[in-house]
C-alpha cells in the first residue's frame, strides 16, 4: 500500500519544496542588503578583471604568456593589438568601478552629469595606465633579475617567470600599485586578491615597493597598505610586515589613512618568519633580520636583528621500549 506525502513535507512533493526554498532564499536576500547587490550601478566584473591582468602580463612578458612564435618583426603590431585591447578593458572595468563608487556617495548610474564625468575619467585611467606600461616593464626586468641572482637554484631568468609565485605576486602588485595610485576603487584589490589566492602571497595595493624587490618561495607573506619599502630587498616565506595596532575612533571603528606598518630600507634582507609591525618602525639601510624574529621598534641601518639562540633538546622517542629521559646537545 503507497503512502500518502504528509503535510509536513509540503504536500505537493519537489516542486513544493523547492518553491518554498526559493521564496526563503529571496526573503533573506531582499532583508539582508549587505550580501545583496540589486537595483545598484554595476560591479566590475572579475572574470574581465582577470582577463585585463592576462592582456597586462603578455605585454610584460611578449613570448612567455599568449601568442607562442612571436618574431621581432611582427612584434609591433602584437604589441599594438595588446595595448589597444588593455585600453579599452581597462576603461570599461574602471567605468563600473568609478560608478558604483559614486552609487555609494550618493551618486547616479543613469543619465545625467555623474555618468558624463564617470565616464571621462574611466578614459583618463585608461590613456594613463598605458602610458605607465613601459615603466612597468622596467620595474619588472629588474625583479626578475633580482629573483635570478638570489636564488642559487634558479638556471635561468626564464624560470622565475613562468615559475616563481614571488614574480607572479610582485606582478599584480605593480599592476594594481598604479590603480591604486589613480584612485580607481575595487580594481587594485580584485587583482591583489586573486593574485592572493594563487600564490598564497597578500600584498596590499596600497604599499610602496621600491626596485630589485624579490619574495624567495612566497606563501603567507603578508605587506600592509601603509608598508614602505626600499630598493633591492629580498623577502623570504612567512614575512608579516603589519600593523602593531589599531586606532579606534570614540564610535569603536578603526581610523583609516594612518601609517600603520613599517619602512623597510633599500639592500634588507628579511629571513623566514620574520613579523615586523608598527607605523614608526623603521629598519634601516643594508640590515638583515633574522628568521623568527619579531621586531616592534626601529632597527639602526647596518646591523643584525636575531633572536638569542634557542636551546635545543633531544628526547629519546616516547614509543620505544627502554627510552626515557632527555639530554641536551
Amino acid at each position: 500500500m503507497k503512502k500518502g506525502k504528509s503535510k509536513a513535507s509540503g504536500g505537493s512533493g519537489k516542486g513544493g519544496d523547492e518553491a518554498d526554498l526559493v521564496r526563503r532564499l529571496t526573503e533573506s536576500m531582499l532583508a539582508d542588503p549587505r550580501t545583496c547587490h540589486l537595483g545598484k550601478p554595476l560591479l566590475p566584473s572579475r572574470e574581465a578583471v582577470g582577463e585585463l591582468v592576462e592582456l597586462i602580463r603578455r605585454l610584460m612578458f611578449p613570448g612567455f604568456f599568449g601568442q607562442r612564435g612571436l618574431s621581432p618583426a611582427g612584434l609591433p603590431a602584437h604589441v599594438a593589438d595588446l595595448v589597444s585591447k588593455v585600453r579599452a578593458q581597462t576603461e570599461e572595468e574602471a567605468r563600473a568601478a568609478l560608478r558604483y563608487m559614486e552609487g555609494l556617495r550618493g551618486g547616479t548610474a543613469v543619465g545625467g552629469r555623474v555618468v558624463t564625468s564617470v565616464d571621462a575619467r574611466a578614459a583618463e585611467v585608461a590613456a594613463a595606465f598605458v602610458e605607465r606600461l613601459p615603466e612597468l616593464r622596467r620595474l619588472l626586468s629588474l625583479d626578475v633579475q633580482a629573483a635570478y641572482d638570489g636564488d642559487p637554484a634558479a638556471i635561468h631568468p626564464d624560470e622565475t617567470i613562468f615559475c616563481y609565485p614571488g614574480i607572479d605576486a610582485v606582478f599584480a602588485h605593480r599592476v594594481a600599485h598604479e590603480f591604486y595610485l589613480m584612485g580607481v576603487p575595487l580594481l587594485p584589490r580584485i587583482i591583489q586578491e586573486m593574485a592572493h589566492s594563487r600564490t598564497g602571497i597578500d600584498i596590499n595595493p596600497g604599499a610602496k615597493i621600491g626596485e630589485s624587490f624579490f619574495i624567495d618561495h612566497g606563501g603567507a607573506v603578508v605587506i600592509g597598505e601603509t608598508t614602505v619599502i626600499g630598493d633591492h630587498v629580498r623577502v623570504y616565506q612567512g614575512v608579516t610586515l603589519g600593523a602593531k595596532s589599531l586606532e579606534k575612533d570614540a564610535h569603536g571603528r578603526v581610523v583609516k589613512g594612518k601609517k600603520r606598518h613599517p619602512t623597510i630600507g633599500d639592500r634588507v634582507t628579511i629571513y623566514a618568519g620574520a613579523v615586523i609591525l608598527g607605523g614608526d618602525t623603521v629598519v634601516g639601510d643594508d640590515c638583515v633580520i633574522g628568521g623568527g624574529v619579531f621586531v616592534t621598534r626601529s632597527v639602526p641601518a647596518g646591523h643584525l636583528a636575531r633572536q638569542r639562540e634557542a636551546e635545543l633538546v633531544v628526547r629519546a622517542h616516547g614509543g620505544r621500549r627502554g627510552s626515557g629521559g632527555e639530554r641536551e646537545i
